[in-house]
């Protein structure tokens, strides 16, 4: 992988249930801590990072929608939880200096800015973490493709997913301790195989745009800063 020295933007994709930690529900405020300062060990190095969390800690809008709730009732139910998460990050990273502003694609600007492509490019330029909340601001599109919108909007030079595991395995490594993890793949091998590393539209818009997509873990100290300078384990998704 490419040293560290070639990134001067990258977007990281966090889950919601990463800033759960062992807990059931909600947001854990040490793994977030945690996770801030992976995020501002890269920052500190000179990167730009912007970011997409999710909101599955807090309310999914797909399996809300299989209960009995009108699914984009409930996709924007989930876009709300994303909000909270981001702001919960965006504490946890000015508790340690690193200024941040939350960007939502859901217009409330009581609680953070709303998203506009070239206010968030400022913002990076000036050294500021920016997160990305509420998805793309319409339902049927998850996390995942709001995170590969974004990074192409941002023209970052890497997604970067922080999962529950080391990289891209050939099965679950949690029930098969022979499961392989793969160094590399292919966009389209991703996609043909349907490895369901991110869902296929974000695949397919990080391929059109040749934006690399590396998948590492969130819970892995360090690990954030370590994949970016080729060290760390985890999958490149390149062509």
């Amino acid at each position: 992988m490419s040293g560290v020295q070639n990134y001067k933007r990258v977007l990281l994709k966090v889950s919601g249930e990463a800033l759960m930690g062992s807990q059931s529900y909600g947001i854990d405020v040490e793994v977030t801590s945690r996770i801030a300062s992976e995020v501002k060990a890269v920052h500190d190095k000179g990167i730009e990072v912007c970011l997409v969390v999710g909101g599955g800690n807090i309310f999914r809008g797909l399996s809300a929608s299989k209960s009995g709730i009108e699914r984009a009732t409930a996709d924007y139910m989930g876009m709300l939880a994303t909000v909270m998460n981001a702001l919960g990050l965006q504490s946890a990273l000015e508790n340690q200096g690193v200024d941040t502003r939350v960007m939502s694609a859901i217009a409330m600007t009581n609680v953070c800015e709303p998203y506009i492509r070239r206010r968030a490019d400022r913002h990076l330029e000036k050294g500021r973490v920016v997160i990305f909340a509420a998805g793309t601001g319409n339902p049927y599109f998850t996390t995942d493709t709001a995170a590969a919108l974004r990074a192409a909007e941002m023209q970052c030079d890497a997604l970067l997913k922080g999962t529950q595991v080391d990289g891209v395995y050939d099965s679950d490594p949690k029930t098969n301790e022979n499961a392989k993890r793969y160094d590399s793949l292919t966009y389209q091998k991703v996609l043909a195989d349907d490895l369901r590393v991110m869902d296929a539209a974000a695949v397919t818009l990080m391929r059109d745009n040749s934006i690399p997509i590396i998948v590492f873990s969130i819970h892995e100290k360090g690990g954030f800063d370590a994949v970016l300078q080729g060290k760390g384990d985890c999958t490149t998704i390149a062509s």
